[in-house]
């Protein structure tokens, strides 16, 4: 039961992963990863033929066909995924059950391209269909209009073939990348993890002007179905595509033997770094049509052809200094800062150290050459250091103590490995902990952005969060200094700042910045005591009576509360009238309390908000991520990524309507 166990996990993580990737464009972990777990269950598959299952993931192809991102076409012909294989042994192994089977075959070995598959249709020269690969084997989705306005598709062919079917993948150079990614900077927007996400999303999107803007690249790598023409060898395709002015990739290699095909793969990989876009692999296939045609394919992947994997990237570079920032908490968190390098799609010259141990266990210094790898392919992150490489005048890095912003001594925590600046008033903690007082989740004092609170701090306006409520006292002269701006763009801030003085006290005990009291615990926390008040004077055990709060939160809560400065701005800031006071009631009918809900996707008849205060109300915990403690996850349209993580764990799905039938029984 141990391994049908096992290989049921496999499946769900397999499933979850693929349709992130395929569905979602925004994959968890990196390709390497979903490799080795793909691997490990064929191989389990094998040894245990007794647990086979045609809907396993390693007897399907692709994702699913998405219907909201256009119309659904059916394939002329399959797009099939390749064997993917990993090691020198496996390519060679390839290659001679090729000649066993095949006469004289020849090989191909040319680039994998990290992008989008996509097939076009020609019917007399002209282009009448673009579809994404969608389910592989039955459906994709039409993306004619968009792949029209990427300039590597050709509208029209030189030549007239009765019908032409080619396959492609669409891809994303990596200047266009980062010019869209810097756009999206600019304008506040979410950035992409990399070229693939990005490619794909755009060519799923529905407004041609931004597929055009992106400019968006196609390389085209095989020759699906033609009538009227035809061709001997995948080579000999290639040369006519050419010639009709449609890029194909043309850096390939055509090889007789398993040393030819493998110093290809070779040479391939050491010339990965030097290319204008992605590739995670070589192809390495037959050439000869006729041969292909003898071996067929099974139902997932074609048997002339594999892709070898490269392992994940990493590269040196040198670090150049190391940053010290301050957070909120006065936490000081060291940066490295090294030599730009390109990794996965992206360049990076930044990556965290986390605190002094990691530095110790690193043994890491300025002007040490090291080795930068990106963790999921998103997070930059150093491996190692090449000591064999270090300066002569090397020094190991030591965190200072002192801050370096305000100067003052810094100290360990007991039993953590964090440094903190032991000044309540370093700028840079009031900084943060401004920003994290105004912010959403806390007072959501709107238009209140962190330049305006870095200049009112640096101009000595804002010492406190109590501060900001008497900013209406210097209207005049912030509006004559141009602080904030105009006059209209001040007495919007200061408005947006007197309404918050209305905000339930949760928001308030949020905003406080308490370590271990997030959102959730605030809203608990003050429905049971209803008062700031009565907080402030609550004891360890009261405080521990409140649902989810235990000995360390309320702790912090203790210790908070019974600092003078603390209290002192309490008392002003009740001065300055803010709302003291809970306004939500407990409830006497509590049927939700300990139970953990999530809320996903469009809901027919309310909003997330609204679903969320009347679980709040009957005693239910709402959180924003689904997880092994989530009881339950309330579900609409497009529900997404959540759902169909709840569906992998086991987590109970419900509608509304169900939501609705839970509260109404008695």
């Amino acid at each position: 039961m141990e391994i049908k166990d096992k290989i049921e996990d496999l499946r769900k993580q397999i499933e979850y992963h693929s349709n992130r990737y395929y569905n979602e464009d925004n994959p968890e972990i990196s390709d390497y990863e979903f490799d080795m777990m793909m691997q490990e269950l064929k191989k389990l598959e094998q040894e245990y033929p007794e647990y086979a299952s045609v809907n396993s993931p390693t007897k399907k192809v692709g994702g699913s066909a998405k219907r909201e991102a256009g119309v659904l076409v059916r394939h002329n012909v399959p797009m099939l995924s390749l064997q993917d294989v990993f090691s020198k042994e496996d390519v060679i192994r390839f290659v001679e059950e090729m000649k066993e089977q095949l006469d004289d075959p020849e090989f191909v070995v040319e680039y994998k391209i990290d992008g989008l598959s996509m097939s076009l249709r020609y019917e007399n020269g002209e282009l009448k269909l673009a579809e994404t690969r969608g389910d592989g084997i039955n459906f994709g989705e039409d993306v004619t209009e968009n792949a029209k306005v990427i300039k590597d598709v050709k509208k029209k062919l030189k030549d007239t073939p009765e019908y032409l079917e080619i396959r492609g993948e669409v891809y994303m150079k990596n200047a266009d990348f980062d010019a869209v990614n810097a756009k999206q900077e600019l304008l506040g927007k979410k950035t992409f993890a990399n070229p693939r996400n990005c490619a794909a999303g755009t060519l799923r999107q529905l407004d041609t002007a931004v597929t055009k803007e992106r400019k968006l690249s196609m390389f085209i790598f095989n020759i699906q179905q033609t009538r009227g023409i035809t061709f001997e060898t995948h080579t000999q395709g290639y040369e006519y595509l050419k010639k009709q002015g449609i890029p194909v990739i043309d850096d390939y290699k055509v090889c007789k033997t398993a040393d030819e095909v493998w110093d290809a793969i070779e040479a391939i990989g050491e010339n990965r770094g030097k290319l204008a876009y992605d590739i995670d692999g070589a192809v390495v296939k037959i050439n000869r049509y006729q041969d292909r045609e003898i071996l067929g394919a099974t139902s997932k992947v074609p048997r002339w052809a594999v892709a070898y994997k490269y392992p994940p990237e990493e590269k040196e570079t040198v670090l150049k200094e190391i940053e010290l920032s301050v957070g909120r908490t006065g936490r000081i968190t060291p940066t490295a800062v090294f030599e730009p390098v390109r990794l996965c799609g992206t360049s990076v010259s930044r990556a965290t150290l986390h605190n002094q141990d990691f530095i110790d266990d690193l043994d890491i210094g300025i002007g040490d050459t090291i080795v930068v790898y990106k963790s999921g392919e998103i997070i930059p992150k150093i491996k190692e250091v090449r000591k064999e490489k270090r300066p002569s005048d090397w020094v190991k890095f030591q965190i200072p103590d002192v801050c370096p912003v305000c100067g003052e001594k810094t100290v360990r925590d007991r039993d953590t490995a964090d440094i903190k600046c032991t000044n309540a008033n370093c700028p840079a903690q009031l900084e943060r902990h401004i920003i994290n007082f105004v912010g959403r989740d806390a007072m959501d004092i709107k238009g209140f952005g962190t330049v305006y609170i870095e200049e009112l701090v640096r101009k000595g306006y804002i010492s406190s969060v109590a501060d900001i409520y008497d900013l209406k006292d210097h209207r005049k002269t912030l509006i004559e200094e141009g602080i904030i701006g105009k006059e209209k763009n001040t007495d919007k801030l200061l408005d947006a700042i007197e309404k918050s003085k209305e905000n339930d006290a949760y928001k308030l005990l949020t905003g406080f910045g308490i370590p271990n009291v997030g959102k959730a615990a605030a809203r608990t926390i003050m429905k049971k005591m209803q008062n700031i008040d009565t907080l402030m004077q609550a004891s360890m055990e009261e405080l521990q009576e409140v649902d989810d709060i235990g000995e360390v939160s309320a702790d912090c809560i203790r210790r908070f509360f019974a600092d003078e400065k603390n209290r002192q701005q309490v008392e002003r800031l009740k001065q300055a009238g803010l709302n003291m006071e809970c306004k939500e009631s407990a409830g006497e009918d509590q049927r939700f309390a300990g139970l953990t809900f999530v809320i996903t996707g469009t809901l027919p008849n309310m909003d997330r908000k609204e679903a969320a205060a009347m679980i709040e109300n009957f005693g239910g915990k709402v959180t924003g991520s689904v997880s092994k403690k989530t009881n339950y996850l309330l579900a609409g349209e497009n529900a997404g990524s959540k759902l169909t993580k709840a569906q992998t764990l086991g987590i109970s799905v419900i509608s509304e309507d169900e939501l609705l039938q839970m509260i109404q029984e008695k």
